[in-house]
């Protein structure tokens, strides 16, 4: 899965990589962003044009109670997103980008674990294929959150953990954004191995309250040491 994930890119940088974006937030760098946090996406306005909007981390489908119906959707299995309901419906109408520069995993050690940084081996943002949903509540309130699409891990940091986000090749954000499902289910594996740099780093990641620069930075092998995994193992 993926639990914890940085982007540090300002937003004009990212209207650049993207495409025009409309009207831009101030985005804060964020080095450990962690599910029901807000964090920005790319969608499309009904107008078809590009929008970089803040959405919560974690699903929360039209038809569903509310965000405490069931458990926080913040994956979506590349196996099931077109089928299972929760995510069908987003799947084929609610596609969107979610900018990143790097994601955590956890690498099993016994019963403890080592977190490890993934991104990609140049050091370029991406983005990550997500869905998105709205839902609106009985007394007005509204939430407009997203989960990230996941599927079987590359080989060179099958390692890790058997699963990885979807990491889009920039030539493929369009189509996922745009295309037709069955061009959008095409996209959903694994980035290339050559593309993929990983490292350990700091168990200061599994503090959501540590959210600095430090935490990109890589470990020594004297200094990796299996530990418990945080809120999010």
């Amino acid at each position: 899965m993926c639990g914890r994930y940085s982007i540090s890119t300002p937003a004009e940088a990212l209207a650049r990589l993207f495409g025009p974006l409309g009207p831009l937030p101030n985005l804060a760098p964020r080095y450990n962003l962690a599910p029901t946090q807000d964090a920005p996406v790319v969608r499309l306005t009904g107008a078809g044009a590009r929008q970089l909007a803040m959405l919560r981390w974690g699903l929360v489908p039209s038809w569903s109670k509310g965000p405490g119906d069931g458990p926080l959707l913040i994956n979506a299995r590349s196996d099931t997103v077109r089928t299972k309901p929760s995510f069908r419906d987003a799947f084929h109408q609610r596609r969107c980008l979610v900018p990143a520069d790097g994601f955590y995993e956890w690498k099993a050690e016994g019963r403890e674990k080592q977190p490890w940084r993934v991104r990609r081996a140049d050091g370029i943002p991406f983005a990550f294929a997500g869905l998105w949903d709205s839902w609106a509540g009985p007394q007005g309130e509204r939430i407009e959150s997203f989960a990230i699409v996941t599927t079987d891990a590359a080989a060179s940091i099958a390692h890790i953990h058997h699963r990885m986000p979807v990491m889009l090749p920039h030539d493929a954000t369009a189509a996922w954004l745009e295309g037709e499902s069955a061009e959008a289910a095409r996209l959903m594996e694994p980035l290339p191995d050559g593309e993929l740099k990983a490292y350990p780093v700091s168990a200061r990641v599994n503090t959501v309250a540590n959210d600095d620069a430090a935490l990109h930075e890589p470990i020594s092998e004297e200094q990796a040491r299996p530990v418990q995994r945080g809120l999010f193992g």
